[in-house]
């Protein structure tokens, strides 16, 4: 009887080993290799979330040494990794920096020293590192256990994750430089998301300016050997036969399926984005999930999610791998949401949709030379998570004679025949806008409960085609992009469609929190995300919700965080949507949050640097927020002032108190006057 009993206790023993690695390990951008952004953590709760408190603060010193010009082009939205007993994450300007999980103490920094002269189109951003375990290696080698990042200036480095030391092994001395075809400036080509690491084979995509040009540059996927840095393979996506274009690049992360040997692509539209007359037909592989043998660059299959794109709706957010319950057996999956809200789920070994994808009828007459395809591709089962659709009759405004009136005449005065309008001269309703649905942030997925999870942004762009004669020495009105579209008969303008004070011109919510059934095509709850508090005079915060770019992190716990364009960390209720705590920032959270497990305790942390294309406070921070230990508690400034509306409450108070004492100075004044008059 022993016998079976120690084997029972040896197999749960081994079984809780492998749980606690589990439960510790944020190994990957998204969580895990296919970036579900899920942890099995469970010790923070809806019942004890209120008991956060900040555990540390660490700062990179950016905001410090760095010009405050340069300082205003940077966007900060890495998310660490929990690896090596160290968090390690990349700054915007590729310094790679770990620091001790439970002080936020630094332990090592490497700085690639790129040139803060280049004026990257993307801005200086690095979203996260990769890490790879060469098993090849001995236990105690030197750069067995690595970290790779791709550069603002087109570097790939791999670094010792244990010291930051570059791998003398890779490449040279620790770094390939990817070749790229003539720049119009060094910035005009970047790399901004992580490289992800298959079978011995680093993987890198690329951010490209947009709307530069029609021959822009193409938007090559790279592989490289992960031990030696030798070149393995290039993957064009885009389809050039009969085409004159570029793009088609890879910008946001990938996903990977290390069984099946394939890594994930969601590719981006060719250039330019808003007019294709010389790029005829659908445009494979662009606007496309892409999966390729990892090993050997083939192509495995793709599916395209937007025909002959002119409206930038490339897809910008990481793949989900998941294994879902389709209400015919379990069967293992690819989750792709994008900018327009469609959620699409694709069977992982062919590309080929779960649920059906009907081709519709869309808007047509397109600008002159224009070849637009006559239907684009709409998912039935899971319902948009955004609308679809805006009239001159949907806009908002604070004063209603002055605010809605004036946003009433920019969208009437734009074609808008709903999703799919083409741009045109006179003005086009692009709802929703290029960076709206979801962005880079992606979609998270719980596999025990079957949910998926995802932040939604709702903004209306205005797109205008200028003519080449008129483009020539066009001077742009104040707030809007300019694209030359060399190549093209037409130049472009966008421009978001906002009220004179500053406030969108649709009706709020500006961004929600989105908790999707898969198996029933049903939406579970909305809530809205963010305040103004951090952009309205006095901080004013009205519960409107605020765009939302980045993404969320779920656990086990029943818990959903997420920052938003208020500085704040969030934390809901995963089953219902309720929002339970909110955590002060030094500036605005744009990053994607992550939770970890170290030395019993559960921490939460966030980039809190700001996001100069959205125009909020920039800052230099990462924050971790921990559980109360005994003798511990939230203070009493953190449960009043530090919330939502907070300071306004606090501004109001304070202004009503020395007012009183005005009002009762001034009639002790007139009393003592009138006693001695």
């Amino acid at each position: 009887m022993r016998k079976p009993v120690r084997l029972l206790a040896a197999f749960v023993g081994l079984c809780c080993l492998c749980l606690s690695s589990l439960a510790l390990a944020w190994e990957h951008w998204g969580g895990d290799r296919g970036g579900s952004r899920f942890s099995p953590l469970t010790q923070i709760t809806p019942g004890n979330v209120g008991n956060l408190v900040r555990a540390w603060e660490f700062r990179t010193g950016d905001l410090d040494s760095r010009a405050p010009e340069v300082m205003k082009r940077t966007k900060f939205q890495a998310t660490p990794l929990l690896v090596e007993d160290s968090l390690i994450f990349c700054s915007p300007f590729n310094e790679v920096i770990a620091l001790d999980p439970g002080s936020g103490a630094q332990k090592w920094r490497y700085d690639p020293k790129i040139s803060t002269s280049q004026r990257p189109a993307n801005r200086y951003n690095c979203r996260g590192v990769a890490y790879w375990v060469d098993d090849r290696a001995g236990a105690n080698a030197a750069c067995r256990a690595r970290i790779f990042m791709g550069t603002n200036d087109v570097r790939v480095i791999a670094l010792d994750a244990r010291t930051g030391i570059p791998c003398e092994d890779f490449g040279s001395h620790g770094e390939v430089r990817l070749a790229t075809p003539p720049l119009e400036w060094p910035g005009e080509f970047q790399i901004t998301s992580a490289p992800v690491i298959i079978r011995g084979v680093a993987i890198v995509g690329s951010s490209i300016a947009d709307n530069r040009r029609v021959e822009a540059p193409a938007g090559t996927v790279r592989a490289f050997d992960a031990r030696t840095g030798v070149a393995r393979w290039n993957f064009d996506p885009l389809v050039h036969s009969g085409v004159i274009a570029g793009h088609a690049n890879v910008w946001a992360p990938m996903s990977m399926d290390e069984d099946r040997g394939l890594v994930f692509l969601p590719t981006s539209s060719p250039s330019p984005d808003f007019w294709g007359g010389k790029r005829p037909g659908n445009n494979d592989h662009a606007n496309s999930v892409v999966a390729l043998r990892a090993e050997t660059g083939e192509l495995v299959w793709s599916f395209q999610t937007v025909h002959h794109d002119v409206w930038d709706y490339d897809l910008p957010a990481q793949p989900t791998l998941a294994r879902i319950d389709t209400g015919e057996g379990m069967r293992d999956v690819v989750i792709q949401p994008t900018k327009q809200g469609f959620v699409f789920v694709l069977d992982r070994d062919t590309g080929k949709p779960v649920w059906p994808v009907e081709e519709r009828s869309v808007p047509q007459s397109g600008a002159e030379g224009e070849q637009l395809s006559p239907t684009q591709p709409f998912p039935t089962h899971v319902p948009a998570l955004v609308p679809q659709r805006i009239s001159a009759d949907d806009v908002f405004g604070l004063i209603p004679f002055r605010d809605r009136s004036l946003c009433r005449e920019q969208i009437a005065a734009a074609r808008n025949d709903g999703l799919y309008t083409p741009p045109s001269t006179q003005g086009t309703v692009v709802y929703p806008m290029t960076g709206g649905g979801v962005n880079w942030g992606g979609a998270a997925f719980d596999p025990v409960n079957q949910i998926l999870y995802a932040n939604t942004s709702r903004a209306v762009h205005i797109v205008k085609l200028i003519p080449r004669a008129a483009a020539q020495g066009f001077n742009p009105p104040p707030g809007h992009d300019f694209g030359q579209q060399v190549g093209a008969p037409f130049a472009m303008t966008r421009a978001v469609a906002m009220s004179p004070l500053g406030l969108l011109c649709n009706k709020p919510p500006w961004g929600e929190m989105v908790a999707v059934d898969l198996k029933a095509g049903k939406i579970l709850w909305r809530s809205r995300v963010g305040t103004t508090e951090d952009r309205a005079p006095l901080g004013i915060a009205f519960p409107w919700g605020t765009p939302l770019v980045n993404g969320v992190a779920i656990t086990a716990g029943g818990l959903v965080f997420t920052g938003a364009m208020d500085a704040y960390l969030r934390a809901f209720d995963a089953r219902s949507g309720e929002e339970l705590w909110q955590g002060r920032l030094p500036v605005p959270g744009i990053a994607n949050p992550m939770t970890y497990l170290w030395q019993g305790e559960q921490y939460v942390a966030i980039g809190a640097g700001g996001h100069s294309e959205s125009g909020t406070t920039i800052g230099d921070s990462v924050v971790a927020f921990r559980l109360a230990r005994p003798g511990e508690a939230p203070s009493l400034w953190s449960r009043t002032v530090d919330r939502p509306g907070g300071r306004f409450a606090a501004k109001s108070i304070a202004f009503a108190f020395v007012v009183l004492l005005l009002a009762i100075a001034a009639w002790r004044w007139r009393r003592r006057a009138k006693r001695f008059a």
